[in-house]
């Protein structure tokens, strides 16, 4: 009998449209139709029902997500689309996907990388609202600091152009093109009902309007975590710390590879490192191959030198990111021995990470000891310290962000909105 504010239906399609002319009536805040099997059909049927919906939706002038969606998520209020969602506190990032699947995954997997969703939505064949609006309607929302979005097309190309470049002028705007090869193109077109687009066109589009190209859901994942999670930089040059000999060849090939540098550290830096570096079997060189330093002491030591290796790589004046490996295959046996090894380093990494001038990224190479590499994850995380399952990963979302900030000019403090745990 009172007001409703959102209707979710799944019903069989020939009944939507009847359950859309109840909401008209009730002049409902907005509906989402879970319901699908309309244009992405690619059958007469099909089509004629969502031309019916297309036509009562405007005549009633409905809000209408969808169809063939699972519509809203907001955690801050508990509406959400799947039980595995966190709910009860809502965070800075906001994301737009025409895909369920896409949307549901970004906010489960996200969440285990200390990433809190604002609000969220998945809106399927998009026959009334389109990713303009939510677009629009994020790049306004105060709570929403950066915005990710998973397209698979548009109806209206200049309309979105026009929004995303308005939009990326005030926050970070992420693009994950759904459909950018043929096979791609064609699974979209029976997904959510979307036309073939080129992916060059998309790719000049992304460039010119000043967002950030991402290429799938880990990528998504690693540059959110980044624009949160690390210091705003401008500059490409790394510092690099490798636990291993071969590691520190693998790591510096993953950052020059992505476009970043690798300088040649400070006189003064040498000299720092010569007072306790084990030279034999090692490198203080960059990158650095801290084994012998590093695995040859006992652990209280050798938390002792990963600390003096930090503060010397921050103090360098050649060094403007800085890049350290956690190895679990190698520490798995010492945590075996001291389990508060693991807190003990987590807290040495993330006193670090507040007190370091420049950006900090861990990389925690799981090797044969996945189990022990996600506790080491989940306990950094809740520290809010960003950290990577391998070296490409870390390096691609490290130059992804460095070239935002390059592209806008100046360093916005995104990072001092993290919306982690601690």
């Amino acid at each position: 009998p009172g007001p409703v504010d959102y209707v979710i239906v799944a019903v069989p399609r020939k009944v939507a449209p009847f359950v859309l002319q109840d909401c008209i009536k009730k002049q409902v805040g907005g509906v989402m139709f879970f319901t699908s099997g309309f244009a992405e059909t690619n059958t007469d049927e099909g089509r004629a029902l969502q031309k019916t919906m297309i036509d009562l939706a405007k005549q009633g002038n409905v809000n209408l997500i969808g169809p063939n969606c699972v519509g809203i998520y907001n955690p801050a209020i508990g509406l959400r689309h799947s039980a595995e969602q966190p709910a009860g506190e809502g965070g800075p990032v906001g994301f737009i996907a025409q895909s369920g699947t896409h949307a549901t995954f970004f906010s489960t997997v996200g969440y285990q990388h200390g990433i809190r969703i604002s609000k969220s939505v998945s809106y399927g064949n998009a026959i009334i609202l389109d990713s303009s609006d939510y677009l629009e309607y994020m790049a306004q929302d105060k709570q929403t600091k950066i915005i990710g979005m998973y397209i698979e097309g548009v109806k209206d190309g200049r309309r979105f152009m026009s929004t995303l470049r308005e939009a990326a002028k005030r926050k970070p705007v992420l693009i994950w093109k759904g459909g950018q090869t043929a096979e791609g193109a064609r699974a979209t077109a029976s997904h959510t009902g979307s036309m073939r687009e080129s992916i060059t066109t998309w790719q000049a589009l992304i460039r010119q309007c000043g967002a950030i190209r991402v290429d799938n859901l880990d990528d998504m994942v690693d540059t959110v975590k980044t624009l949160l999670y690390v210091k705003p930089t401008t500059s490409t040059k790394v510092g690099l710390i490798a636990m291993t000999g071969g590691q520190s060849v693998v790591i510096s090939d993953s950052f020059a590879r992505a476009g970043l540098e690798i300088p040649i550290l400070t006189q003064r830096s040498f000299e720092r490192f010569g007072e306790f570096f084990v030279a034999v079997g090692g490198s203080y060189r960059n990158p650095l191959d801290v084994s012998p330093t590093f695995l040859g002491f006992d652990d209280s030591a050798m938390l002792e030198h990963l600390s003096r290796m930090l503060d010397i790589l921050d103090d360098d004046a050649n060094v403007d990111s800085i890049v350290v490996e956690v190895s679990t295959p190698l520490l798995a046996p010492r945590i075996r021995r001291n389990a508060a090894l693991v807190q003990q380093m987590v807290g040495l990494l993330s006193d670090f990470r507040s007190k370091a001038k420049k950006p900090f990224l861990v990389v925690v190479t799981p090797g044969n000891q996945e189990a022990q590499a996600l506790e080491i994850r989940s306990a950094l995380v809740e520290r809010n310290v960003p950290s990577f399952p391998t070296f490409p990963r870390a390096a691609q979302a490290l130059k992804k962000v460095v070239e935002h900030y390059i592209i806008h000019s100046t360093q916005p403090t995104v990072a001092a909105v993290a919306g982690g745990r601690g």
